[in-house]
């Protein structure tokens, strides 16, 4: 059972740290896959040029909604590790501490990298 719990407080945390790196990954040429298609469809140069701004303005709406979801998934997985917390012992609060703390560095070395990346 406190196998099962720690598994589930752990996949949380890993899922949360995946949302927020996705996120904070919205660079030039990433528009959310519609780019991916685009390229994939082998356009012509008048056919890019026609398709740019129609991509131009998906992205920031796309990047809206994302930024909402993400934000209501670490809303429920915060919820959900709080409601979990009491129920730990002390040993398994420290580790799940641990968790949080190593996602928390991984993220924001990301951020670095992202942000160093783009000057």
């Amino acid at each position: 059972m406190k196998r099962k719990l720690l598994a589930v407080v752990a996949a949380g945390a890993i899922a949360l740290g995946g949302f927020v790196i996705v996120q904070a990954q919205p660079g030039p040429g990433h528009a959310f896959g519609l780019r991916g298609i685009a390229d994939k469809l082998d356009l012509t140069s008048e056919q890019q040029t026609k398709v740019q701004p129609i991509l131009d303005q998906a992205k920031p709406q796309i990047a809206a909604i994302h930024q909402e979801a993400m934000q209501k998934a670490k809303t429920v997985i915060d919820s959900t590790l709080s409601q979990i917390r009491p129920l730990l012992t002390a040993d398994q609060q420290t580790k799940l501490d641990a968790i949080q703390k190593a996602h928390q560095d991984m993220m924001n070395a990301h951020k670095e990298l992202h942000d160093a990346m783009q000057d």
